[in-house]
């Protein structure tokens, strides 16, 4: 009888843990005794294979990204993607839909790390019209992990993908991390 107690209360505790969400009450045993930056690059491979539903920026997860952002069904959402990751790590900032909002002067850095935000300059816009998740460095390229992108890397894609990216491609990278213990 002991021993079928014990068993239970073994199973309603692995429950109870493994119930949580990054960011939300409890966090499971994986998320534990980790740093933020590796906290933000586990929950943005977590989404991984998430897509639009009629590529119109809509969908389940998509809109819950933008609507974390106070955003909703339809609006561009690679910013808002980042910001949803940060948040769902515990980090209350950043917290927008607006990419070029996710570079202010004083968080921009010239050695990513992984976690830190990466910037695409648009010419035709005149502005940081995509952005994501550094994952890490290989030499010259970046490895990331975005949102409205797809294979090809676009701007206006249709999921979460992780890219590629040549290092002159990216115009600035923002460490939202400075500060913290991370």
């Amino acid at each position: 009888m002991a021993t079928v107690k014990f068993l239970l209360c073994l199973l309603c505790t692995a429950f109870i843990i493994g119930s949580g969400l990054p960011g939300g009450g409890v966090l499971k045993p994986s998320f534990r005794n980790q740093t933020t930056r590796q906290l933000i690059l586990q929950v943005a491979e977590s989404q991984l294979g998430v897509h639009e539903a009629t590529g119109r920026n809509d969908g389940p997860a998509v809109e819950k990204f933008l609507y974390y952002t106070g955003n909703g069904k339809g609006d561009p959402w690679c910013a808002a993607f980042v910001s949803w990751v940060y948040g769902q790590a515990g980090c209350g900032q950043p917290r927008t839909a607006w990419s070029p909002a996710l570079f202010p002067e004083g968080k921009h850095t010239s050695k990513p790390e992984p976690a830190d935000v990466f910037g695409i300059y648009f010419p035709g816009l005149k502005r940081i019209a995509h952005c994501g998740v550094v994952k890490m460095q290989r030499g010259s390229w970046i490895i990331t992990v975005e949102g409205n992108t797809n294979v090809v890397g676009s701007r206006e894609g249709d999921g979460v993908y992780s890219k590629y990216r040549h290092i002159r491609t990216i115009k600035y990278f923002a460490n939202w991390l400075k500060g913290n213990k991370s």
